[in-house]
């Protein structure tokens, strides 16, 4: 399965990068924080220690002081997210069993 290809992943897999590298307060990092366990369930691998407790908080705030719209910012963030999600899910779903 190539990751690469799935909507959002320019987001999702250097966050994934970033939580090996031990940065949790990413965007990348707290969109996976966001959804860690749909992201696991559908067989996403990566660190889950040290993720923030308020993801969703914590990316609000960061995005209010780096972006002039940050409620626009933050809610196309969450529909890419839900994106990757979903098409890594379907994946999955209809992998050929081995």
């Amino acid at each position: 399965m190539n990751l690469e290809e799935l909507p959002g992943a320019e987001f999702i897999l250097p966050g994934i990068d970033d939580l090996y590298n031990g940065k949790t307060n990413t965007v990348g990092a707290l969109l996976i924080a966001i959804a860690a366990t749909r992201l696991t369930e559908a067989g996403l691998n990566f660190p889950s220690w040290g993720l923030e407790k308020e993801p969703e908080l914590t990316l609000y705030a960061r995005l209010q002081n780096e972006q002039d719209d940050a409620y626009s910012y933050y809610n196309a963030l969450l529909k890419s997210l839900n994106s990757f999600c979903n098409a890594l899910e379907l994946i999955n779903k209809y992998k050929a069993p081995n």
